[in-house]
């Protein structure tokens, strides 16, 4: 390993700097079975680099679009995994001699323990790519029966990429969307399972706020894009800087726009709907099934009936489906002689069909048939009826559309909804 590496970072990292962790000449970016056949006889001449396996990963998994590499000992060797629009990739096994290398690596840049292998450590770390594209890697070590496995995620910069049309809003839930961020106050709340694209769709109406005449405070778990000209604040229980409590602190900040990372607990969402009430514009998401189970959810927290329907302005549940690879794209015809659209399969998607990943979106505006809803403690099924009398498209019909498009797959639609 090479310590004098090692030291380099971490005294860039104490003079708070940036740095290039990547060495001289990193194992070159290879298609995965080159790549693997070249760690393969690294190790036959036993002169394998763990600092260059280490960062040859790190470009592999960026290169082919991973957002997150699963580092798992086994019994038959290392399985690294990627997770790529998504969806679980086995990519590599390496042998287990060289296991405890890799996690004392990664330990290293992370700044965690290298001597504690019996509890699980979180950290982080940044890397520039060669390509000079600073990643933020967010770092959880966990041990396990054959060892200790690492899950490194990877927070590319790229809040300024997106938008709503870019996430799959049509039209018209996009016009929903703009005239609910245009009023001063009131609850926008992104609702879906854990990786639907939430945290972006947040990220993407923050941007689209973000001008000099208003002040917004982020209070998050992570922090995953840095935003330019906002105050963004890294929640942290050890010091008692919890979602509850940091909501608290904002409040002092005199900010016009908030965005608190997820509502988890009774006391955060009290803390939340009173911030509303009070003339402050609130974001944030909650984990339900779909956009109208959201404002039951708040009533289950212990939240007053009158508080969430004065309150609560917007509801954008969604998922995130794969996109058909437009390099590969073909129509085939179903069972029932219709025409459908996927992916054959090609160089660009690795051979999946696939290639990138778009939301299947409903947007829910909490109108005055909603409020009354909320008020007689209705449940979500009588909301969702009111809403799509109202005009909400569901995501299903959102997906459909979609589908017809070309933009997705039946398949895709049906594994999203249905997970």
């Amino acid at each position: 390993m090479d310590r004098r590496l090692d030291l380099q970072y971490k005294a860039a990292m104490q003079k708070g700097l940036q740095t290039d962790i990547l060495p001289k000449k990193p194992l070159p970016f290879e298609p995965a079975p080159t790549f693997l056949g070249l760690v393969e006889e690294e190790l036959s001449k036993n002169t394998l680099s763990i600092v260059d396996l280490v960062n040859a990963l790190l470009v592999q998994a960026h290169g082919l679009r991973a957002s997150d590499i699963h580092i798992d000992p086994t019994d038959r060797g290392v399985k690294v995994r990627l997770r790529i629009d998504g969806v679980m990739h086995e990519k590599f096994l390496f042998p287990n001699t060289i296991h405890p290398e890799v996690i004392s690596r990664i330990k290293v840049l992370s700044w965690l323990r290298t001597d504690e292998h019996q509890a699980a450590q979180d950290g982080r770390f940044r890397v520039m790519l060669p390509q000079g594209q600073p990643v933020d890697v967010r770092v959880s070590i966990t041990p396990t029966y054959f060892g200790e496995n690492a899950v490194l995620r990877l927070l590319a910069d790229k809040e300024g990429d997106f938008s709503l049309d870019a996430l799959g809003f049509s039209p018209e839930d996009q016009e929903k969307i703009v005239k609910a961020i245009k009023r001063p106050h009131g609850m926008i709340l992104a609702t879906g399972p854990t990786g639907s694209g939430k945290t972006t769709t947040l990220y993407t109406l923050i941007k689209m706020l973000n001008t000099k005449d208003v002040s917004i405070v982020t209070i998050e778990d992570p922090i995953e894009y840095a935003v330019s000209d906002i105050t963004q604040i890294q929640i942290n229980p050890r010091t008692g800087l919890t979602f509850a409590q940091g909501l608290r602190s904002i409040l002092r900040q005199d900010p016009n726009i908030i965005m608190v990372g997820e509502i988890r607990d009774p006391e955060t969402a009290s803390i939340a709907v009173n911030t509303a009430l009070t003339g402050h514009l609130l974001l944030s998401t909650l984990h339900t099934s779909d956009a109208a189970t959201t404002l039951p959810r708040l009533l289950d927290m212990g939240i007053d009936p009158y508080l969430v329907a004065s309150t609560a302005e917007l509801a954008i549940g969604q998922r995130l489906v794969r996109r058909i690879c437009k390099a590969c794209i073909t129509e085939v015809q179903n069972d029932k002689g219709e025409i459908e659209y996927q992916g054959s399969g090609c160089a660009v998607c690795d051979g999946s069909g696939y290639y990138g990943r778009i939301g299947l979106n409903e947007v829910l505006v909490v109108d005055q048939q909603i409020r009354e809803a909320i008020l007689e403690k209705e449940s979500a099924d009588v909301i969702r009826k009111i809403a799509i009398q109202n005009g909400m498209t569901t995501m299903y019909e959102d997906g459909l559309a979609k589908a017809r498009r070309g933009e997705t797959t039946i398949t895709e639609l049906l594994r999203a909804i249905n997970e």
